[in-house]
């Protein structure tokens, strides 16, 4: 790595100043996701300070999860790659921690989806509209079995269904904030499938939605999801009441 990355660090709070540079460096791509980063005594170097001050901003890198630190042979100080999988995990910890009321996630993904139902109506290719069909068609077939409804087949395909709408709108944004409600909250629709009064509503407008997404009719799709999103809001105001019974809250 070129010395001529980072300027020496002046004045007051070297570790933070030191930190800063570090995480521009990162941000920028002048390094990358996997490579490593100088040796502590480099960089005391190359920012002219103390062991100190670039320990304490190394720390502070490491607590962002920018940085990670690795023991052994090939130890040393190496940028991280974000994965979903962690970012998912601090996304569903911040909101536990905040107690963030359901309505606000709902309002949430309401507004998410609403865009992903123009943009998937528009830029979907022909394949991926008539797989969206025949999801819906999954849907309906699991919820009518002779045994009775298959729910949690259909929670997957329903899953499966939203996973697929994001990548349909042709923006990487949207599949990697779809990825991370499913994996760190998961989606309240499955609330509306356990429910027998819901079930048959929301399965009959998902299919509805998906016909209508695949024939490119981007404002009557885009009236179906709304309904959705009626249904749910519905569905969760019961539940509450049922819930405040029992003493329970309806946050996160």
């Amino acid at each position: 790595m070129s010395s001529s990355i980072f300027k020496p660090a002046k004045g007051n709070n070297l570790s933070e100043k030191v930190a800063d540079q570090i995480e521009v460096a990162i941000l920028s791509g002048k390094i990358l996701p996997g490579n490593r980063l100088a040796s502590e005594r480099d960089l005391q170097v190359q920012f002219e300070v103390g062991r100190g001050a670039i320990r304490e901003a190394l720390q502070t890198l490491k607590q962002k999860g920018i940085i990670e630190i690795r023991k052994g042979v090939k130890g040393g100080v190496y940028v991280k790659k974000i994965e979903i999988g962690s970012a998912s995990e601090s996304l569903s910890l911040l909101l536990h921690q905040n107690k963030v009321p359901v309505e606000q996630l709902v309002e949430f993904r309401d507004a998410v989806d609403q865009t992903e139902v123009i943009l998937a109506s528009i830029r979907g290719s022909k394949e991926e509209k008539e797989h969206l069909v025949e999801l819906a068609d999954r849907l309906s077939n699991l919820s009518s079995l002779p045994g009775g409804a298959d729910v949690e087949g259909i929670k997957a395909v329903d899953r499966e269904m939203n996973l697929l709408l994001a990548k349909m709108t042709q923006n990487s944004v949207f599949e990697w904030i779809k990825k991370t409600i499913q994996l760190s909250i998961g989606s309240y629709d499955s609330l509306l499938y356990e429910n027998p009064k819901y079930r048959d509503k929301t399965i009959s407008n998902w299919i509805n939605t998906a016909k209508e997404i695949a024939a490119g009719e981007p404002l009557k799709a885009l009236s179906m999801c709304s309904y959705h999103y009626v249904l749910l809001q519905s569905c969760l105001k019961e539940k509450h009441q049922n819930d405040a019974a029992s003493g329970e809250t309806r946050e996160i």
